[in-house]
């Protein structure tokens, strides 16, 4: 009978699990991936994360994983498919989960979620061979980097149209390529783009394809009205339509949203007492390497206090 399963050995999972061993817990990060790190392994540069400046995405990952298990942290590699309450426990007892995997099951008292999130790709030609080298899913992330350059945002909503907003202060230009002929995002969001000079609208169009040598120096995009199909140079490719939970494991476990983010507050308690959420699968604002650290902390100090109360 573990204490707590950690969920997912992201940033958010790495840091409750150093949150955790600290805290003198007997604990275990389960990991899908051969490595750990998640999505921060496939950044090429990140630059906004406190102290590190310019480090790049598999480093910082390997730091994080160094620093749990400096402190001896266990970790067991597996997919997770299906978390069971097993009891509800009471006043005096916590309750009892058991976390399937296809290589075993775990019993514990509580479990942290920290599976993340996935940016929804477009699936085309080039994509996945300059992700990291031009092509983003994250403008406030990476769009430092291509200051006084030339980005294109793709998609039409919210998310796109704030991409477009932020990465005009300091490009020189600004494409938005989406398929229609009007926009989905908030109207005082396009009126503030409208509003820029140096932001250009390509409507009725997809981007079909990702050029570069090195790094991305053009895309390809066809007006699915015309067929018409024409390069534009560019310095890179901000793909902005939408992103997605890795929740469906957990589905009538706690509550969701319609889109499947987990809901709690900053400390992650869920809807359901023993289950707590770190990172991008909580609904929450900010999605960033420092967030999930930090609600990785916050998750294991409600931990703590639930098995506290549970004494």
């Amino acid at each position: 009978m573990k204490d707590l399963v950690i969920i997912g050995s992201g940033p958010a999972g790495l840091s409750a699990a150093v949150y955790a061993k600290r805290a003198g817990l007997d604990a275990i990060v389960i990991e899908k991936d051969p490595v750990s790190g998640g999505q921060i392994l496939i950044t090429y540069e990140v630059d906004n994360y406190l102290g590190l400046p310019g480090i790049n995405g598999f480093d910082m990952g390997t730091k994080f994983r160094e620093h749990a298990d400096k402190l001896g942290a266990e970790f067991a590699e597996g997919t997770v498919t299906e978390v069971v309450k097993v009891s509800e426990g009471d006043d005096s007892t916590a309750p009892v989960f058991k976390v399937v995997t296809d290589q075993g099951e775990y019993e514990t008292k509580t479990v942290i979620l920290a599976t993340g999130a996935s940016h929804n790709k477009l699936g085309i030609k080039g994509e996945e061979e300059f992700t990291g080298r031009g092509v983003s899913y994250c403008a406030t992330c990476d769009g430092a980097f291509f200051r006084n350059k030339v980005a294109v945002v793709n998609g039409g909503g919210d998310v796109a149209v704030e991409d477009a907003i932020f990465l005009a202060r300091g490009c020189s230009k600004v494409y938005l390529v989406h398929r229609r002929d009007e926009l989905r995002a908030a109207k005082i969001l396009q009126e503030e783009l409208m509003s820029l000079s140096n932001v250009e609208i390509i409507w009725d169009s997809v981007v079909e394809e990702v050029k570069g040598d090195n790094k991305v120096t053009a895309i390809t995009v066809k007006n699915v009205k015309s067929g018409e199909k024409k390069d534009i140079d560019t310095d890179a490719l901000f793909v902005a339509i939408g992103i997605h939970p890795l929740t469906e494991s957990f589905t009538g476990l706690c509550e969701m949203d319609e889109s499947g983010y987990v809901i709690a507050k900053e400390d992650g308690a869920t809807s359901t007492q023993g289950v707590f959420v770190a990172g991008d699968s909580r609904k929450k604002r900010l999605r960033q390497i420092v967030t999930a650290v930090a609600d990785g902390a916050n998750a294991v100090t409600a931990v703590q206090d639930f098995l506290i109360g549970k004494k």
